[in-house]
C-alpha cells in the first residue's frame, strides 16, 4: 500500500498543448469572419501559392494549406513550376503575383531547388502580401509597436501560449535554435510581446543543459530528434517542441515516423505543459498563415 502511494506521488501530471484543437478553433473564427465579410460586401481573402518541383513533403504541405483555405472559405490559386525553372523566370512570376491586386497573401513553398536563392526569392515578395512573414521588412517589424505580418510558426507558438493562458511576462525563456525562420523571430516576439527574459542557444553553445535546466519555458526548434532529454528540463517547465523530423525505419507502420526535438516520453512527466509531435506546433503554422492572410486583406482596406 505504501509503495502504491509513493508511485502515485512520483507520477507528475502534465497538460498536453493540443495544437490541432487550437488550430481548429482559429479556423472556425476565421470562417466566421469570412462570412461577415461576405455579408458586408467585402473582399474574400485570396491566398496564392507557388510550388517549384515535385518534392513529396512540399506537395503534402501545400495540400494541407489548400484544404485549410477551403475550410475557412478563402479563395486560393496554385502556380506550379518544374524544378528546372530559372531563378530569373521565377522572379518574373513573383512580380506578376505581386501586381495582381486580387491576391492578398502570397507564399513560395520551401525548400527551393539548389540553383535558386531562397533569400532573393523571399525578398521579391511584397511585404504586405508576405503571409509567411519571411521578408526583412516583416522580420524587422517584430520590434515595432505595429508589426506587419508575423512569421507564421513563431506566431503559432505565441498563440498557443496565449490560448493556454501560459504567462510569459518575467519568465525565463530558453530558445534552442537560432534560425531565421523560427528561433530568431520567436525570441524577439517573446521579448517584445511576451515581456520575457530570453536566452538563445545554438550549435555553438557550450553546456546546453546548463541553460535549459533554468528555463521556465523551454522551446526547441532545431530539427534534431531527441535532443532535449529529461535531465535537461527543470520540474514544472513549459516545453514547446517545434522540431519535426521524418525518421525512417522498418519498425514504423508507414515506414517512417515524425519525431520532435524533445524526448517526449521521458520529458513530459517533468513538465506542466508540453506540445506533442505531431499535433502540437505544426497545425498552428497553417492557422497562422490563414490569420496573416486575413490580416493582409484587412490592411489593404478591401
Amino acid at each position: 500500500m505504501e509503495r502504491d502511494s509513493m508511485n502515485q506521488t512520483e507520477q507528475k501530471s502534465y497538460a498536453l498543448i493540443d495544437g490541432r484543437k487550437i488550430s481548429t478553433d482559429i479556423k472556425k473564427e476565421i470562417s466566421e469572419q469570412v462570412t461577415l465579410r461576405k455579408q458586408a460586401g467585402k473582399k474574400v481573402p485570396h491566398l496564392a501559392i507557388i510550388l517549384v518541383g515535385d518534392d513529396g513533403a512540399s506537395q503534402t504541405y501545400v495540400d494541407h494549406k489548400v484544404k485549410a483555405c477551403k475550410e475557412v472559405g478563402f479563395h486560393y490559386s496554385m502556380l506550379r513550376f518544374a524544378d528546372t525553372i530559372s531563378e530569373d523566370k521565377l522572379m518574373k512570376h513573383i512580380d506578376q503575383v505581386n501586381r495582381d491586386e486580387d491576391v492578398d497573401g502570397f507564399i513560395v513553398q520551401l525548400p527551393l531547388p539548389a540553383h535558386i536563392s531562397v533569400e532573393r526569392i523571399t525578398e521579391k515578395i511584397r511585404p504586405d502580401k508576405d503571409v509567411d512573414g519571411f521578408t526583412n521588412r516583416n522580420f524587422g517589424s517584430i520590434v515595432s509597436k505595429q508589426p506587419l505580418l508575423l512569421p507564421a510558426t513563431p506566431f503559432g507558438v505565441m498563440e498557443l501560449l496565449k490560448r493556454y493562458e501560459i504567462p510569459t511576462e518575467g519568465k525565463n525563456c530558453v530558445v534552442v535554435g537560432a534560425s531565421r525562420l523560427v528561433g530568431a523571430p520567436l525570441s524577439m516576439m517573446l521579448v517584445e510581446e511576451g515581456k520575457a527574459t530570453v536566452t538563445i542557444c545554438h550549435k555553438f553553445t557550450k553546456d546546453l543543459a546548463h541553460f535549459t535546466r533554468h528555463a521556465d519555458i523551454l522551446i526547441a526548434a532545431v530539427g534534431k530528434p531527441g535532443l532535449i532529454t529529461a535531465e535537461m528540463v527543470k520540474e514544472g517547465a513549459v516545453v514547446i517542441d517545434v522540431g519535426t523530423t521524418r525518421v525512417e525505419g522498418p519498425q514504423y507502420k508507414n515506414g517512417y515516423s515524425l519525431k520532435g526535438d524533445v524526448d517526449f516520453k521521458e520529458v513530459a512527466p517533468k513538465t506542466s505543459f508540453i506540445t506533442p509531435v505531431p499535433g502540437g506546433v505544426g497545425p498552428m503554422t497553417i492557422a497562422s498563415l490563414l490569420l496573416n492572410t486575413l490580416r493582409a486583406t484587412e490592411l489593404r482596406n478591401l
